[in-house]
């Protein structure tokens, strides 16, 4: 099967050296810029690639939602298989472009998009064929658990860790999309799009790690607790599916355990019970063995992740749960207390009562556009 690639960037190169050396597949051109255009087997114009008919699966490594969703339809339409890596574009097109290739009898397929080398979308897609998966949730972003662990095990502040992180290559220069809990608000999107078909669109309940302070780390730590930046996606009692991010404590288990930049993600079937996936979530080699995972998967016929008649849908109707709140002493009151923590000045940290998620999210946002600062993570 020949493969060609868009984007020859780190993930892109990974995927193009795999590639050279996989049984069964052979190196098709890839698709780079004007001024990147350096090798024989670079080309710059999409036409070239859609209009080789010795070209059969195209791998998409760019990032960003446009023109890589035109692309991805320019490919389809001409009849090749697509894989991406590109969790933006699928979290947006996906569906649209999931449909197509199921009516051009192609693949595609975007195992890399969700956990990078960490197989949780090509697990929920063969789980769901015997199995009711009941919710899924774990660390996925890589930067922020860097940042969070470096605050927490080495006492750093927040820019320097961030500063560390990006000089070590784990953050972007523009890492506000891991920071502000996008990116792994979009990989659960897709997690939930696989395990039941139908895709929470609300972005509401999407808490980073921008507020999250040394002192919240000294804080949480003398309790013996840690902080993670978790997605959570399941099914509630009515049928109806959720997802959302937010920090956790957790005083035991795996995922207290996750250090550095790693990931970890588990998912529970009504039969197998929790499965726990642990890896690296990100980098050349991790993402691109993703993607070689994809292209062997076309070779032995696997054509679809997403199900046939999936859906966005804006239902929100999020668990309950318990939350540490560090706040200014005369907000305390808007939060329903349960246990003080700690009191520095003016400054609370409360345990407050159980609280379906989606009513925290609100009240702290509609704090934040008073002008007022509040952290708030869930309490395992």
């Amino acid at each position: 099967m020949k493969v060609a690639v868009l984007g020859y960037g780190t993930v892109g190169k990974g995927v193009y050296e795999m590639v050279r050396s996989a049984p069964g597949l052979e190196c098709g051109p890839v698709l780079v810029l004007p001024h990147e255009c350096t090798e024989p087997f670079m080309v710059t114009d999409i036409e070239d690639i859609v209009s080789d008919g010795s070209v059969d699966a195209v791998v998409e490594a760019m990032g960003g939602v446009e023109p890589a969703a035109s692309f991805a339809e320019k490919v389809i339409r001409s009849g090749k298989h697509f894989v991406t890596s590109n969790k933006a574009m699928v979290a947006e097109k996906g569906i649209e472009l999931a449909d197509l290739a199921r009516e051009k009898g192609k693949a595609f397929l975007f195992s890399a998009a969700c956990g990078g080398g960490v197989p949780i979308l090509h697990n929920l897609s063969v789980a769901v064929k015997s199995d009711r998966i009941t919710g899924i949730r774990g660390i996925l972003n890589g930067t922020t658990n860097y940042i969070l662990d470096a605050m927490q095990s080495e006492g750093m502040g927040f820019d320097e860790a961030l500063a560390r992180a990006k000089a070590l290559g784990y953050a972007e220069a523009d890492p506000s999309a891991d920071l502000s809990g996008m990116d792994s608000f979009r990989k659960i999107l897709l997690a939930c799009a696989v395990a039941y078909g139908r895709q929470p669109s609300s972005a509401k309940d999407v808490e980073g790690i921008y507020e999250f302070t040394a002192k919240d780390a000294q804080v949480i730590n003398g309790r013996g607790g840690a902080v993670r930046l978790i997605a959570s996606g399941g099914l509630n009692e009515n049928g109806s599916v959720y997802a959302f991010v937010e920090p956790v404590i957790f005083f035991d288990g795996m995922e207290k355990s996750v250090r550095k930049n790693f990931n970890c993600v588990s998912y529970t079937g009504e039969r197998a019970g929790l499965i726990t996936l642990f890896g690296q979530g990100a980098g050349r080699y991790p993402t691109a063995s993703a993607v070689l995972r994809d292209l062997t998967g076309i070779m032995d016929g696997t054509l679809e992740m997403m199900p046939h008649g999936c859906v966005r849908t804006e239902e929100r109707n999020l668990p309950q749960r318990r939350y540490l709140v560090r706040c200014d002493s005369d907000m305390a009151s808007r939060f329903s207390a349960t246990e003080e923590w700690h009191r520095e000045a003016d400054t609370v940290w409360i345990i407050t009562d159980l609280v379906p998620a989606e009513e925290m999210h609100d009240k702290v946002r509609s704090i934040r556009k008073e002008g007022r600062n509040v952290f708030f993570a869930s309490v395992e």
